[in-house]
């Protein structure tokens, strides 16, 4: 196994230890968080964290214009210029997390007339939100090395450390809301478990990387060495913005549009879908610097024959998450937190589909990352224009269901066609029409499979599960051989699933075998 594979599957491995434990510990928490701290300071929070988000857009994409320029001096073992790289970093980060806290200020004076009509006290409201603000700029004052170590392929180091103190933060929470409910004590609790993981990953870093010297002035000098950086930076900063207003300001124009309460109640959806998210993010942080690596090595014919592998893998992943989500979400809700809580099912699909859209496009933009490929500004424009537009439009009349179309109609059309005529022009070098041949298996495999969850859950699921037991019971008899006929479809069906595969020799053959006795 080569080593960019064993970093690789190094990353997913723990990143999957720590999913697994974090995933039991978010359905818990939610739950003694709702009981015993209200769903109205739940759903605040949500809005806060989301506050933060937009806040943290100042960052401009510096960091994933950065690690770009990381990945060829991390492969020739180019410690000076790793520290000249890493010098600008932590000169930009700083500044980050100081125009991160200035502008944490100035919205914060908005607060008595957002959130004045709370029953929450408004001086709890600002003890939160400057404990988050402090902890996102401590963040990046002081963890910006963290992208260093992802961009070695060591993003397992990051998850351990991180991970580790998330969960003990979780645990501590949990039992403080339970016997004491202090809507204060818990705040302070996570920003002071912040802290401490800075502290014990700094020190690691020091150990890891011995040769890292940090000079904050040739870092504002390196500015004028490496131009790139600002031009790539310049690029990436408004698809920061597009991916912000997508993806991470749903509590914040639930709270807007509808209510801070509902934002508590959808949160309870969406706090499933990011879990499942983080999980594919796992698998895709723990390779997005091998497939840097890969292009870099600049064998296209290794570069594709990989491309179509992840594809595959991530198209089993898709289905893993859609399908288990048509099936249990709405039930899951209910039996866990109370029939008071169900959203529509219009909501449900409509998150679904959405979530469909953002997994199925994951291979296209990684590659689009790796190449560098960051020139397409207008394609985010269209989508910021389109999603703002659209969700203005509908929202007021719609609310969830008109946030949820803004994002869909804003995307589908750039995910699904743009991005790949994108990469595969200028970063592939091939005709998209390679693309499409190779696509159309999938999305066939997938649409009939679909149609399969769908009749299932309304002949089967919807009518049987009415507790948590039963809900596991039929999870079982229906969800796992599903799994398991779709997983072989695609490995009969496509040649990413056969790649995939042949790299365990073993399953290979007999599953070979198999089909060949059944011609």
């Amino acid at each position: 196994m080569s080593e960019r594979v064993h970093r690789s599957v190094m990353n997913i491995k723990v990143g999957m230890f720590f999913y697994v434990l974090s995933l039991f510990l978010a359905f818990f928490s939610r739950k003694v968080f709702l009981d015993c701290l209200g769903a109205e300071f739940i759903g605040l929070t949500g809005m806060l964290m989301n506050i933060m988000s937009f806040l943290s857009v100042a960052e401009l994409g510096i960091g994933t214009s950065i690690v770009y320029f990381l990945y060829k001096p991390l492969q020739e073992d180019n410690h000076e210029k790793i520290n000249e790289i890493m010098s600008m970093l932590a000169y930009l980060y700083r500044s980050i997390g100081f125009i991160i806290i200035c502008m944490g200020v100035v919205v914060s004076i908005f607060f008595p007339w957002w959130f004045g009509n709370l029953s929450i006290p408004l001086p709890l409201v600002f003890f939160a939100f400057y404990a988050f603000l402090s902890s996102s700029a401590a963040g990046y004052i002081f963890n910006y090395k963290q992208l260093l170590v992802g961009a070695n392929q060591k993003q397992y180091l990051v998850n351990i450390y991180f991970q580790t103190i998330s969960i003990v933060q979780s645990v501590v929470q949990i039992l403080l809301a339970y016997y004491y409910r202090n809507l204060y004590l818990w705040v302070a609790v996570g920003f002071i478990f912040t802290i401490i993981g800075i502290i014990a990953f700094n020190i690691r870093i020091r150990q890891l990387y011995p040769w890292l010297r940090i000079n904050l002035k040739e870092g504002k000098a390196n500015l004028k060495k490496y131009p790139e950086v600002l031009r790539k930076t310049r690029q990436i900063f408004v698809q920061r913005i597009k991916d912000f207003i997508l993806y991470r300001s749903d509590e914040i124009l639930v709270g807007a549009f509808v209510s801070v309460v509902q934002v508590a109640f959808y949160g309870n959806y969406t706090i499933i879908t990011n879990k499942l998210n983080f999980l594919v993010n796992i698998l895709s942080t723990g390779m997005n610097a091998g497939i840097g690596n890969l292009v870099a090595e600049g064998n296209n014919q290794n570069t594709m024959k990989v491309f179509w592998e992840l594809t595959a893998i991530r198209f089993l992943i898709t289905g893993i998450v859609v399908f288990g989500l048509l099936l249990f979400l709405q039930p899951f809700v209910v039996c866990w937190f109370g029939s008071q809580y169900r959203l529509s099912d219009i909501i449900v699909y409509l998150l679904i589909f959405n979530i469909f859209i953002f997994l199925s496009r994951g291979i296209v933009e990684m590659f689009i990352s790796a190449h560098g490929l960051f020139s397409d500004v207008w394609a985010a424009w269209i989508e910021l224009f389109l999603n703002l537009t659209v969700t203005i439009c509908l929202a007021p009349f719609y609310g969830i269901v008109g946030i949820l179309l803004g994002k869909i109609i804003s995307v589908f059309f750039i995910a699904m066609f743009w991005k790949p005529y994108f990469l595969f022009s200028r970063g592939l070098k091939k005709s998209v029409s390679v693309y499409w041949r190779g696509m159309l298996p999938y999305y066939l495999i997938f649409a009939l499979f679909l149609a399969v969850t769908l009749s299932l859950r309304y002949l089967l699921i919807e009518p049987e599960v009415t507790n948590l037991l039963n809900l596991t019971g039929y999870g079982l008899i229906t969800y796992l051989p599903l799994l398991l006929l779709y997983f072989l479809t695609l490995f009969y069906l496509t040649k990413g699933m056969k790649y995939f595969v042949a790299r365990k020799p073993c399953l290979y053959h007999k599953l070979h075998v198999f089909s060949t006795r059944n011609e």
